[in-house]
């Protein structure tokens, strides 16, 4: 825990959520009437002749949740809470909340209630952050260099505006992606293009491929954030990035087969298996790979399809056609957003059903994270019939987590839900789904279970699975 000081007003941050204890300050020096916090990680510097005080928060890696508290104000004082962040491509998401002090002066969202007229009203710790909202419509938050912190600002404004009052305390926070010691090593062998993140030490570490989905290119946060819970995590681009295809009209499994017996290899990877995680048009991938290829342990899909879509599948002498679809199914609303949640054919009726991905042919074990407001494509149905048709060939009943409220793209806490965006494919804005503070949840429990559910099949000694929210 530490202080942010501004005009008696302390700003408290936490990486754990829970109790806030507080760092006591240093000797206090005469030219600075608040004192001066003598730490190497504090940046204090004076914003205006009050002694606004800001102040960089110690680093703290992005999946771990913060606790936010204010103290030093005056007995039921009412002050308005803001939580902004810019992404990489400088667009800005923001959130606010309005509260009143205590009367002992101190404001602790974990147990103060935000009053109405902000982002969201009611007891809601973390609602700082899954209120965030894009200020550009249709925007999705963009991470692709690993290597630098998102910066989160927190800001607290005297009353209720709007406009925002006086600015009485303000304070950072580096969401981190990378800890100490985790390597980032480019792959850059045969035809295989990705990025491998290893945890600290000499391994060998329980194994993962990641895949995400259309939007192509190399996404690595996922990838870096899971290696940092003792995972080898290999990000692999498969179109759309360097000299890879450049678009998906076609799949060749000998790609991923080369990425495979990559990382079964590699001796920094524990055998004799690996695992695979794949969202969206990953998630298809990750069963394709699944079904046809050895080596493969264990098997986590977020929101994936159980047919083939977007694109023929070839391995060897072996084609998957792709999951044909209607346009005329696709429907848009006055805001210009497209609904294609019933845009895709039935993968179980007629000549549809030559894309169904035989799962059956699989030698490992399944985990489904479903969003129950998943718009993209109806992922609880093919979770559902992917496990009616591997228990009818006498396999293991796979893993189904369902989340009620909750939209396509269930990313690692705490990105906020994207409700809403521009679809390579579709070519317009479609919706995702979800409702934010539903789905925020989900991230996080989902990200909890899909931990355990790899230290369980790929380590074989799963560690307490709990969830920190």
């Amino acid at each position: 825990m530490i202080k942010v000081l501004g005009e008696a007003v302390e700003l408290l941050l936490s990486e754990c959520a829970g109790s806030y204890p507080l760092l006591e300050a240093a000797e206090i020096r005469a030219q600075h009437p608040f004192g001066w916090l003598g730490s190497p990680q504090l940046n204090l510097e004076t914003v205006s002749r009050h002694w606004a005080l800001s102040l960089l928060l110690n680093p703290g890696l992005f999946d771990e949740p913060l606790g936010i508290a204010v103290q030093g104000l005056r007995p039921r004082q009412p002050v308005t809470l803001r939580a902004s962040v810019q992404d990489e491509a400088g667009e800005r998401f923001e959130a606010s909340a309005r509260y009143e002090a205590e009367e002992s002066g101190e404001l602790d969202l974990g147990r103060s209630p935000a009053l109405p007229g902000g982002s969201f009203c009611g007891l809601e710790p973390m609602g700082l952050l899954w209120a965030l909202q894009p200020q550009k419509p249709f925007w999705c938050m963009v991470k692709r260099d690993v290597q630098t912190p998102l910066r989160l600002l927190l800001e607290v404004f005297e009353g209720h505006g709007p406009p925002p009052g006086r600015l009485l305390a303000q304070g950072h926070h580096e969401w981190v992606f990378m800890q100490d010691g985790l390597q980032r090593v480019p792959v850059r062998e045969g035809r295989i293009r990705g990025t491998l993140f290893l945890p600290p030490g000499d391994g060998p570490f329980p194994g993962i491929i990641d895949l995400y989905g259309v939007g192509g290119g190399l996404p690595e946060y996922r990838a870096c954030l899971l290696a940092n819970h003792g995972f080898a995590v290999l990000a692999l681009a498969y179109y759309g990035y360097e000299d890879l295809p450049q678009n998906m009209q076609e799949f060749q499994l000998e790609y991923f087969e080369e990425a495979v017996d990559f990382m079964l290899k590699h001796r920094q990877v524990k055998g004799p298996g690996i695992g695979l995680l794949g969202i969206s048009k990953g998630g298809d991938l990750c069963i394709s790979i699944a079904s046809f290829l050895k080596g493969i342990t264990a098997t986590a899909l977020i929101n994936g399809s159980v047919a083939n879509v977007g694109g023929m599948l070839r391995y060897k002498d072996i084609t998957i056609p792709p999951l044909g679809f209607d346009l005329k199914r696709l429907k848009v609303n006055k805001d210009g957003i497209a609904d294609i949640f019933n845009l895709l054919n039935n993968p179980l009726e007629g000549p549809s059903s030559q894309s169904f991905i035989p799962l059956e042919k699989a030698e490992c074990t399944f985990l489904f994270i479903v969003g129950q407001d998943d718009r993209n494509w109806k992922s609880e149905f093919f979770a559902v019939e992917g496990s009616k048709r591997l228990q009818a060939h006498g396999k293991e009943k796979p893993q189904i987590i369902l989340y009620p409220r909750t939209g396509h793209y269930i990313e690692p806490p705490f990105f906020p839900m994207c409700a809403a965006s521009l679809h390579k494919l579709v070519g317009k804005p479609v919706a995702w789904g979800g409702d934010p503070k539903a789905h925020f949840e989900a991230q996080a429990d989902a990200w909890q279970h899909i931990q355990a559910f790899f230290h369980k099949h790929l380590s074989g000694t799963p560690p307490g699975a709990s969830n920190k929210l």
